[in-house]
């Protein structure tokens, strides 16, 4: 009886530890989005890191920590800085995958880390496996969720950046891609179009949009675009300097 009770009561204890750990989690992660709110992605990233100490499966977490990564490591000055961020990114995204193969989120999160990681690579096969895992996982992530904005923007970007494709980034993929990837203006219009009136506050989208549509030869669509983002409010860490980018844009079309 005393074997029962002893058994009973360490079932109850775990139990009671779990839910613990699971309020514990619940509220950093609540933490992390306030932080988030406030523009502070740095710290916000170390809240989600921090989630992960005590629940590494966490697949909002992974999600976050990936995103956030990509951002940060986007603002640094230096390549190599940059590619360890990204790297980074592709992990927490890998192993966002790992957790739900199924998640739209996730998903998206490996296609985003992939497109970072085509800017600052130099090996010619890793760039056309990153450009490749860019439609892979984005198509993958809107056949889940076809309303999901960042996955349609991401797709309009990649269409946006096949069409424009740097020298040395445009040799390699022509070569090892078995040609040219099938990119057009007008597809990058549709998906970052289907973004806007999903999220009509992504603000980089609304900026994205416009130089395809400067490109598409078609400037009054884009001065109808910009007019809409200068008075958006900012949102994420990066959305000042789209901004301002967005009103010399528009002083240029006007």
């Amino acid at each position: 009886m005393k074997q029962i009770i002893k058994i009973i009561f360490i079932v109850f204890t775990c139990f009671q530890s779990e839910i613990a750990v699971a309020q514990d989690v619940n509220v950093m992660l609540k933490e992390a989005e306030n932080l988030e709110y406030k523009l502070k992605e740095v710290e916000a990233l170390d809240k989600y890191k921090q989630v992960l100490v005590e629940d590494g499966k966490n697949l909002k977490a992974l999600v976050k920590s990936a995103e956030l990564t990509a951002a940060i490591g986007a603002r640094l000055p230096a390549k190599k800085d940059k590619q360890l961020y990204y790297q980074s990114a592709l992990a927490f995204a890998q192993r966002a995958i790992n957790v739900d193969a199924t998640s739209a989120d996730a998903n998206y999160v490996v296609a985003v880390a992939s497109g970072k990681l085509t800017d600052v690579e130099t090996e010619n096969k890793k760039i056309v496996a990153y450009v490749k895992d860019v439609k892979v996982y984005v198509d993958k992530a809107l056949s889940i969720n076809p309303n999901h904005a960042k996955a349609n923007y991401t797709l309009g970007k990649w269409h946006l950046e096949m069409v424009n494709l740097a020298g040395y980034k445009k040799v390699a993929v022509k070569l090892l891609y078995g040609g040219l990837p099938n990119g057009t203006l007008e597809s990058a219009i549709l998906y970052m179009e289907k973004c806007r009136s999903i999220d009509q506050y992504f603000m980089l989208n609304c900026l994205d949009l416009a130089k395809a549509y400067v490109q598409n030869s078609k400037p009054p669509k884009a001065i109808e675009v910009l007019q809409k983002l200068v008075k958006l409010p900012l949102r994420t860490a990066d959305d000042a300097a789209i901004k301002e980018e967005g009103k010399k844009m528009l002083t240029d079309l006007q």
